[in-house]
């Protein structure tokens, strides 16, 4: 059976939770469309990030590659876009690391593109009343390095297709006004982008709005 591979991270930022690695757990030994979804954690931190990542792409040789990260203030399902060759934290990583204004990659191109289907995933979660648009933009913490360095990683293997996909806070984060979603709701909008993201190869060419 082939694989797919499904990352989230460890919680970061004074945190002591964080919904992508629930994500990662749950979805861990399930099959979707006839392939086994692996789930491994990520570390929160600057180039042990990407490290990880590799050497999982390594073990497992999956065929697609969905890494979660979380956006605390988002209010909806992000996939993301596209990839930009910079670091630069507002904040510390978990291992104390902060850099500012850093190529990912010396002399890598400014941006890779995701190879997921983001418009036909975004429609596709909409469609079972799931929060969902596409975002333009991963940040510059470690979600976008490691979303970076995995299509740094990919840019010779044209058949094994990845991306990224942002989710916000769960209930017991969120503080006052800050929009969530439950746990149960981000599992199944993920299983439901590994789904799409087999069966799709072309994705929707319409205007993000136009689709629901």
């Amino acid at each position: 059976m082939k694989n797919v591979l499904v990352t989230g991270f460890e919680p970061f930022g004074g945190e002591t939770t964080n919904p992508s690695q629930e994500i990662a757990r749950q979805l861990n030994g399930r099959v979707i469309g006839g392939r086994r979804v692996i789930g491994r954690i990520l570390p929160c931190v600057f180039g042990a990030a990407i490290e990880e990542l590799e050497g999982y792409l390594v073990e497992f040789s999956p065929e697609l590659i969905i890494g979660v990260g979380q956006a605390g203030g988002r209010a909806e399902i992000t996939p993301e876009r596209i990839a930009i060759n910079v670091d630069d934290a507002r904040i510390a990583d978990n291992a104390g690391l902060q850099p500012i204004d850093r190529a990912i990659v010396k002399r890598g191109p400014a941006a890779y593109w995701s190879t997921l289907p983001v418009k036909a995933i975004a429609a596709a979660l909409r469609a079972k009343e799931i929060p969902a648009a596409v975002s333009q933009t991963a940040g510059t913490f470690v979600c976008n390095h490691a979303f970076y360095g995995l299509m740094h990683a990919l840019r010779k293997k044209p058949r094994i297709r990845g991306g990224f996909i942002h989710v916000p806070f769960s209930p017991a984060q969120a503080k006052k006004g800050q929009p969530s979603l439950p746990l149960e709701t981000m599992v199944e909008a993920i299983a439901t982008a590994v789904a799409v993201s087999l069966r799709t190869r072309r994705d929707l060419r319409v205007g993000e709005g136009q689709v629901s």
